[in-house]
């Protein structure tokens, strides 16, 4: 295989950040593993017709099989995995009291489980290489959650926690970590296959129901760019030692800051109390 071509394995290909990343490595000549709830739309998605460098997969992520089996068809099909990039999920919107065990496992279920399945049975395949590169779409939300995205941020926290671990884990395996932070995007992020509201709205709850409106009003208007952040990827994925953090958008980028420095503020603050639960350390010793 050419030393310039990479194999790629992309999950949630049939649109936004990963379906511009499937078009761009393809122009590139790169070689393309996708992975889509339905094979079908992805192939119209994608529009390669005849392209050898392409392999669509229809995938359950949140069923163990189903991702092993595609992780050993594109192995079998292109010889190696260089590239894995979990991009597959979905927001949900709700106060906590406002969603049911069912849907608030659901969206671990995609968001978390899923990017689990993956890394668990492709890292035979990594192992065996002794090297790799694992990229996990995390969002600003994982970082910096705003109120209604209970779940939602807790789910991306998951996903940035996981990935920090990881990347101590399979650093001397030579396999490198990078999780990814992006802000608003104009994908199709906020159409309903991509995003759900509680069914269970509470009316108490107004702040909520008016910052969810807010947001759902900003589609299409969002400032980053989708095909930007996907040549960033595929810029930090050729990099020889590339970040583990890596955030997308103006916005992610002023809504960690402040994180950061408020969380900064508020250790700094309690570190009295913090720091006087220690044990004493002239107490005698018998």
């Amino acid at each position: 295989m050419d030393n310039n071509k990479k194999v790629w394995f992309i999950t949630g290909a049939s649109k936004g950040f990963g379906l511009s990343l499937v078009k761009q490595l393809l122009d590139a000549g790169q070689l393309v593993a996708a992975t889509s709830r339905n094979q079908e739309e992805l192939i119209k998605a994608v529009n390669a017709p005849n392209n050898n460098n392409f392999l669509p997969l229809q995938v359950d992520l949140v069923n163990e099989a189903s991702v092993s089996l595609a992780l050993q068809h594109a192995y079998e099909t292109f010889g190696r995995i260089d590239v894995v990039i979990n991009n597959a999920g979905y927001g949900m919107g709700g106060a906590i009291e406002e969603l049911t065990d069912k849907e608030s496992r659901q969206a671990f279920d995609v968001n978390v489980f899923a990017t689990l399945n993956v890394i668990r049975f492709v890292m035979p395949y990594l192992r065996k290489q002794h090297s790799g590169h694992i990229i996990n779409i995390s969002s600003i939300a994982g970082i910096a959650p705003g109120t209604g995205w209970a779940i939602y941020g807790a789910a991306k926290y998951a996903v940035i926690g996981l990935s920090e671990v990881l990347a101590a884990d399979v650093k001397a395996l030579g396999i490198k970590v990078t999780v990814v932070a992006p802000g608003a995007f104009r994908t199709s992020f906020l159409n309903p296959d991509s995003l759900s509201m509680t069914e269970n709205p509470i009316a108490d709850y107004v702040d909520i129901r008016e910052t969810h409106a807010k947001y759902l009003k900003m589609d299409g208007e969002q400032a980053g760019d989708p095909e930007k952040a996907a040549a960033s990827i595929i810029k930090v994925a050729a990099l020889k030692n590339p970040p583990l953090h890596l955030l997308l958008g103006g916005d992610a980028y002023n809504r960690a800051l402040t994180k950061l420095d408020s969380l900064y503020k508020e250790i700094h603050e309690w570190e009295e109390l913090t720091c006087s639960t220690d044990l004493e350390h002239d107490l005698k010793v018998n």
